[in-house]
């Protein structure tokens, strides 16, 4: 009804003026530390255990990003990993992680060396296929499939200590829900795989080379909006005849110093590895997150 009049110029150069605003790339709407923090194979999640959540603060309109850096000291072993994920829309992650393992003196017992060190990538990807972590129903939690490509930097050794490859692919699915009411959040993921500690010392073996089972459960208590504290289980094969593997477990405690900033701290124990007995010892991961 402007046309052919000042009030209708007016308006079309206001337009032309004044666009649309766009939702920002990396908008950080998620509630804080309902995106996990960095497992120990780089995908969100716990410590140990991998979780349906999408790495990064982004909602379904954005990107979201994470880095982290931990480090666990054992009784006999140190273990250092680093990497970083993508989020997309809340739908899609990417994640990588660089895992270092020093065998310390147990390097020369073994006839390694003192301090030598296993080294693994890890690449992996994670799809939302339906539910939430937060909303919706309490009976419908968020359920995600995932993959994590292995590859060991040390074949030559791994196989002489029994391996039957270097590098191998796990596969994942997770269900993970955040009870608001009771500030209690569950998840439950299975495995299939068949690495030895996680990777570092190859995958398969003599007892077993298939892919197999193996079950990963995590309970946390949110006592703030800022802190957690939970604990995890993860089970895992024993492939190698040179040596048993364990079960391990942990008890955590995640803050978030700031929105984008996330401390945890845990008591990690692993059992036996490369036949030493009774490895346990405390976890620290810093995370940063957008």
């Amino acid at each position: 009804m402007f046309k052919n009049s000042k009030w209708g110029v007016a308006m079309a150069s206001l337009m032309l003026a004044c666009p649309a605003q766009a939702d920002p790339l990396l908008d950080g709407g998620k509630l804080v530390l309902t995106n996990g923090i960095s497992s120990i194979e780089g995908a969100s999640g716990g410590g140990l255990a991998s979780w349906a959540t999408i790495a990064g603060m982004e909602t379904d309109r954005g990107l979201g990003l994470s880095a982290h850096v931990t480090g666990i000291e054992l009784a006999d072993y140190g273990w250092q990993s680093h990497g970083f994920a993508v989020g997309i829309k809340d739908r899609l992650e990417l994640s990588y992680a660089r895992q270092n393992f020093d065998t310390r003196k147990v390097g020369a017992a073994l006839g390694l060396g003192e301090g030598y060190r296993f080294n693994q990538d890890v690449f992996g990807a994670k799809v939302r296929l339906i539910g939430d972590v937060v909303y919706g129903s309490p009976l419908m939690p968020q359920i995600s499939l995932g993959v994590q490509h292995k590859r060991s930097l040390d074949g030559a050794i791994v196989r002489a200590v029994g391996a039957a490859s270097a590098s191998g692919t796990d596969f994942t699915a997770s269900a993970t829900k955040l009870f608001l009411s009771k500030s209690l959040l569950v998840n439950a993921t299975a495995r299939l795989t068949n690495a030895n500690q996680f990777g570092l010392l190859g995958f398969g073996g003599p007892n077993q080379t298939d892919r197999t089972l193996q079950f990963e459960g995590s309970l946390a208590w949110m006592l703030s909006p800022r802190l957690v504290v939970g604990g995890e289980y993860r089970t895992r094969p024993s492939n190698l005849a040179i040596a048993r593997e364990d079960d391990a477990h942990d008890l955590f405690v995640a803050w978030a110093v700031t929105r984008n900033a996330t401390l945890t701290a845990a008591y990690t124990d692993v059992g036996s590895v490369a036949t030493f007995d009774g490895q346990r010892g405390g976890l620290v991961s810093l995370q940063i997150a957008f």
